[in-house]
């Protein structure tokens, strides 16, 4: 499968919110707790990808978007890819961008928050040459204000 990886723009922000939220949901439904999961609105979704929009990049192929992933500062901050993307590349490629994104802004260091249970991303995180270097307590933030969550701590260097 062909496909390339650009700055999101805003006529592909609605598809990418739609496979943000469902990637989400297919990797998080099973062990998000209650609380954080009814926080987890389309709005919340379309929210924060609006506010993040100048920190993201797409895969798209096939005359849709693939996967994307959003840069905070000096953190892997979100990364998705769809299920007519994976096993294709997609999710190797995006990954790379993300760490030469972090690399051009100057970090040594970069680091993401994996959700405690997710088995798939962490191995896929492994795989990449980043690691679990334990528990840590992230803020997530919601509608309804700050969501502390323990999550799996992953960093890479990247020099």
């Amino acid at each position: 499968m062909e496909f390339r990886i650009t700055a999101l723009t805003e006529d592909l922000l609605e598809q990418t919110t739609l496979l943000w939220e469902s990637g989400w949901h297919d990797a998080h439904d099973e062990i998000t707790p209650p609380a954080l999961m009814k926080r987890r609105t389309s709005e919340s979704f379309a929210r924060r990808l609006r506010d993040g929009m100048a920190m993201c990049r797409i895969a798209q192929g096939d005359g849709r978007v693939l996967g994307f992933h959003m840069i905070k500062q000096d953190e892997l901050y979100q990364f998705y890819v769809s299920a007519p993307g994976r096993g294709r590349g997609v999710a190797q490629a995006l990954i790379a961008d993300a760490e030469q994104c972090l690399r051009e802004a100057g970090h040594a260091t970069a680091w993401l928050a994996c959700a405690i249970g997710n088995r798939r991303a962490a191995s896929f995180y492994e795989k990449c040459g980043w690691t679990n270097v334990g528990v840590d307590v992230v803020n997530l933030d919601t509608q309804e204000g700050i969501y502390p969550l323990r999550v799996w701590r992953f960093e890479k260097p990247l020099a």
